[in-house]
This record gives structure tokens, sequence and C-alpha cells, in this order.
């Protein structure tokens, strides 16, 4: 990456790390993909049972070959032959557990944390149950604002998103939202179909226990 480039990039990482602080949740830096697994391992112990959101940036990080390594008691929801009710026993375990593990849709430089969810196991752990929970995200998911957060979703995350999980939407075929965007005024607005990615919205702000998110950030592109 060009010096100048990656010098404005930090500064941006650098206001967002400082304004997740003020609101109670805990940053950390990584400069490449390859050190997260360590970074990971040190907000661990071992023996945690650990369970993880449906995250892309989980897998090209490495960190879900990391759960798999016989340290944790990995909640581990991509198990080959699992059922759809092991699945969902496994959501429901995973909001006790000791640690929770995803990323984020988008990362306010205010320092808000902005996801979507079609099954919502991911926004309903990030809220409530994990004893910790561990936001893994590149810089590219680091937005002005809430506006910026929508559009991002809509146009980008959603579209590749319904893509992996091979959900049969609007965004899927044409590439975009059948929205126009137009920020957090039409945040809740999309298609009405059965497949829906986009049910839930969830602005993480303010945090009343302080620290028990965690977020590392990424000083390279990683996920969706």
């Amino acid at each position: 990456m060009d010096l100048n480039k990656k010098n404005v990039i930090k500064k941006r990482i650098a206001k967002t790390m400082e304004n997740l602080s003020r609101n109670n949740m805990q940053p950390f830096f990584v400069e490449t993909i390859s050190e997260i697994p360590a970074k990971v391992a040190e907000l661990l112990n071992d023996g945690d049972t650990v369970g993880v959101g449906g995250a892309q940036s989980l897998f090209e990080s490495g960190v879900i070959d990391l759960l798999r390594g016989g340290k944790y008691n990995f909640l581990d929801r991509y198990a080959d032959g699992l059922s759809m009710d092991g699945l969902h026993e496994i959501f429901i375990k995973s909001f006790s557990a000791n640690a929770y593990i995803c990323s984020s849709n988008a990362i306010t430089e205010s320092g808000e944390l902005y996801n979507v969810d079609g099954n919502s196991n991911r926004v309903a752990a990030i809220v409530y149950g994990p004893k910790n929970v561990i936001i893994v995200a590149g810089y590219n998911k680091i937005v002005k604002d809430l506006d910026e957060a929508v559009c991002r979703v809509k146009s980008v995350a959603a579209p590749v998103n319904a893509a992996r999980l091979g959900s049969e939407t609007y965004c899927l075929h044409s590439g975009q939202c059948m929205v126009n965007y137009g920020g957090a005024a039409k945040m809740c607005e999309g298609c009405r179909t059965e497949a829906r990615i986009c049910c839930n919205y969830v602005v993480s702000a303010f945090q009343r226990h302080k620290n028990r998110i965690k977020v590392i950030i990424v000083g390279e592109e990683l996920g969706y």
C-alpha cells in the first residue's frame, strides 16, 4: 500500500479507536491480517467456551482455524453434518459463552457499531449474553457516520452476503439493494422476500458494561 494512503488510513483508524474507547468499547489495532489470530488468542483463556457469528472475516483471518485448534470449547456452527436443530442449539448456547467473536457491518468514526442481520443471532449476542464480545474488522468497515453505514450495508455488504448465503433476494440478482440508499431515513426499507437478510438493525453506542465489547481493527481490507 502507498505510504501516504497508509498514513491517512491510520489517522482515521486512530480517530475511530479513540471514540470506541469513549463509548466504553476496548479497541485494538493490528497492522496485518496475519496478526489477528494471535491478538484474538490474547483475549481468550484456554478452555473458554467460544461462539461465533457468521462472518467471512473470521475465515479470511484464520480465526476459525485458531478456534478449531483444540484450546477452546468451540461452538462450531460450521461443523460438518450439523442439522438445523443442532445449529439452533449452538446459537442458544452462544448466549452464555465466555466469548463471542464476529465482525461488524460498519464502524462509524464516532465509535458506533452498526450491524444488520436476518436470523439475528449475531446482533442478539452482541447486545446481550456472552461475557465478552470480540469484533474483528478491516479498516474498510470504517464509515463517516450512520447514514454512510446504512449505505454501506445496502450497497456493499448485503449483496455480497446474499451471494455467500445463496439468499434469493433482489440484491443477489441485481448486485444492489432495491432501495436507493438514502441513509438512515431508508434504513429499514428493502425487499419483502422470505429470504431477506436485512431484518433487524442494531447500533451499539455508549456501553454500560465497560470493555465487554472489544474491537480489533486491522490496517488491511478484510471481509465484506
